[in-house]
């Protein structure tokens, strides 16, 4: 079966070009101009990954992934023009999972979009973990925290998954971006500790008065939680 990708963006000479060249990764590629389309559109296509552009007329791509957000956890891949840290970290703080600046080669466009979907398709040996209040069912991508689901996105429940499986381990920046996206994101560290940061709220977790996750100081971030018994 293809997997369905939406574009948004108004650039629809790129529109034109990244159907011809996604197409022949056996993608099926739809493209809309305008923001309001594209989102009307969701419900009935339900994408498998969405390419969002920043730079759109009428409402950004920050406020676009925001809509998005609010019901639906499908990966999103965003585009800018500008490539700044700071759109990064308002993109990655709104749930975006990944970033690319143009302009960019549309073959790494394509290996993002295979390391998203690919890790959305990975069935892990251990279908549920619990620790304490926190069950992770990652079969089903669902995160439980004292009986309420967590609304996470892909890359927020990513990282959980990654810190699950490796308690009371010391990972640092570096091999959490391996973990996690498979992309060498080595120029933008931050991007972890922006996604550390939205899991720690979502979890209500105090970095001061850690029940999950520990900031290591100079290094990264540990699991503390103690893992109770969980199907396998």
């Amino acid at each position: 079966m293809e997997e369905k990708i939406v574009i948004i963006d108004d650039d629809e000479k790129l529109n034109s070009l990244l159907f011809d060249y996604l197409s022949k990764f056996h993608f099926k590629v739809t493209a809309f101009t305008h923001p309001s389309e594209g989102l009307s559109a969701l419900r009935e296509i339900q994408p498998d990954l969405i390419i969002l552009d920043v730079m759109l007329p009428d409402k950004d791509g920050f406020e676009v992934c925001r809509e998005i957000r609010k019901d639906n956890a499908v990966p999103i891949i965003m585009l800018t023009a500008r490539g700044e840290v700071t759109d990064r970290v308002v993109g990655l703080e709104l749930g975006a999972d990944d970033y690319l600046a143009k302009p960019f080669e549309p073959r790494e466009l394509v290996a993002r979009i295979q390391s998203i979907l690919r890790r959305s398709k990975d069935k892990p040996k251990r279908e549920i973990s619990r620790c304490g209040n926190l069950e992770v069912d990652f079969k089903r991508h669902i995160a439980i925290e004292n009986g309420k689901t967590l609304d996470l996105t892909t890359a927020e429940f990513e990282i959980l998954s990654v810190f699950m499986k490796n308690p009371g381990v010391v990972l640092n920046r570096d091999t959490i971006l391996e973990k996690v996206s498979g992309i060498d994101w080595e120029p933008y560290n931050r991007s972890i500790d922006v996604l550390v940061s939205r899991l720690r709220q979502k979890l209500n977790d105090s970095p001061k008065a850690p029940k999950y996750l520990k900031t290591v100081w100079g290094t990264g971030y540990m699991f503390i939680g103690e893992e109770t018994a969980g199907e396998k």
